[in-house]
């Protein structure tokens, strides 16, 4: 079938398989290209298909040679409806793995569950033995707990007071005023027991229980903080309180792992254009400023450029691990720049519809976003047909 980006939102509904592929190999080409690592051995990347979980897993296999499995929740073709980006881009990864001699499996299916947590462990004692390296990458907006089965919905919202502040449809690059009430106590409560580090808890806990950890593992999770223009809907809000529940629970964990020598850590990213970002009003208006002055003094990053400095200099540095005053890890340094705020903040106050498009990377934010679901890259033939069905290799 011809498959053509549709799209609802901030969600495309469609992926194209070829030109998934063509991303992932990418990312691989740009890892392959940099100094090996001398990093972890056998990988779980709890949330693997997308955004930084993918490049983390890229950067494991292809930067140090690591063994990967990669849990995550995707779909796959059914008639005419294109299977899910990560599916694609799961099939890829696992075709280039084999290609390349490392040893990779794939879990789909709810991260949060029992079920699947006790799945990945049996693998991991089968084929792997034991795993060095645990990744939590989970970007979800609903979740069922596993032990009292309540299912609990996240909400972007502010905390205390309604929230105003520019935004854009980044698809016609109409700026607006995106007005947002505040949570309730209970979408607050909610929201934390999505995005918070509860699930990332029960994770360690089980696959210490069950044998399956290197006395010296270390885990990561990922967060964002930001500037102060979208501090009030996402650290200031619901999603920062996720966040900093995140973060307590990688203190708890650091203390657990390190009476063996484990260590667990969150690391503070950089704002890119992912999935998640682009549910949040504010964030890709300046996301689209942010890439336009980062660009322009040649410091962007995209995830897989991220990923590999994160574990390159700062995971597996040889003189260890840099974190700030609370602990984080931080590969945010480069955005968080006094003078690359200062002029986004130039920017921000004077974007406006007539001219988003010369003082922001609006048609790159656009651009980047569709080649999430495989559109948009270079060296596809969009007018071609494809086959929408595609395996993924080792899929248990």
């Amino acid at each position: 079938m011809i498959i053509q980006p549709k799209t609802r939102g901030f969600i495309c509904t469609t992926a194209h398989p070829e030109g998934c592929a063509k991303q992932v190999q990418r990312q691989i080409d740009y890892v392959k290209g940099q100094p090996a690592l001398t990093g972890p051995r056998n990988v779980l990347v709890i949330g693997a298909s997308t955004g930084y979980g993918l490049a983390s897993r890229i950067v494991s296999a292809f930067g140090a040679g690591a063994n990967t499995v990669g849990v995550y929740f995707d779909k796959a073709a059914e008639g005419a409806r294109t299977a899910s980006a990560g599916w694609y881009n799961s099939a890829a990864f696992e075709q280039a793995a084999a290609a390349a001699g490392t040893r990779s499996y794939s879990i789909v299916g709810d991260a949060f569950s029992d079920e699947i947590k006790a799945k990945t462990i049996d693998l991991i004692r089968t084929e792997l033995g034991k795993i060095d390296l645990i990744v939590y990458s989970v970007a979800s907006p609903r979740r069922t707990h596993p032990k009292t089965g309540e299912t609990f919905s996240s909400v972007i919202k502010p905390l205390g007071e309604t929230y105003s502040n520019k935004t854009v449809n980044f698809h016609n690059g109409d700026v607006s005023i995106a007005t947002i009430e505040p949570a309730t106590d209970d979408e607050l409560r909610q929201t934390i027991a999505v995005m918070g580090g509860e699930d990332w808890q029960m994770w360690i806990d089980e696959l210490s229980a069950a044998g399956v950890l290197e006395n010296d593992v270390t885990t990561v999770a990922y967060s964002y903080i930001g500037p102060e223009i979208t501090h009030a809907v996402y650290r200031e809000g619901t999603i920062g309180a996720a966040k900093n529940d995140l973060e307590t629970t990688a203190q708890r964990l650091n203390n657990q792992l390190s009476a063996t020598g484990g260590r667990a850590f969150v690391s503070v990213n950089k704002a890119l254009v992912t999935q998640s970002s682009s549910a949040i009003p504010v964030v890709p208006l300046y996301i689209s400023a942010l890439y336009k002055v980062m660009k322009e003094k040649g410091l962007h990053e995209g995830c897989i450029e991220q990923m590999y400095r994160l574990f390159s200099e700062r995971l597996y540095a040889s003189n260890g691990v840099a974190v700030d005053e609370k602990g984080l890890i931080r590969v945010d340094d480069w955005e968080m720049k006094p003078e690359i705020q200062a002029e986004v903040a130039q920017l921000w106050a004077d974007l406006t519809t007539e001219n988003v498009y010369e003082l922001s990377d609006l048609e790159g934010y656009r651009r980047e976003f569709f080649q999430l679901f495989g559109f948009e890259t270079d060296g596809i033939d969009y007018e071609a047909d494809v086959n929408q069905d595609v395996n993924i290799p080792n899929l248990r």
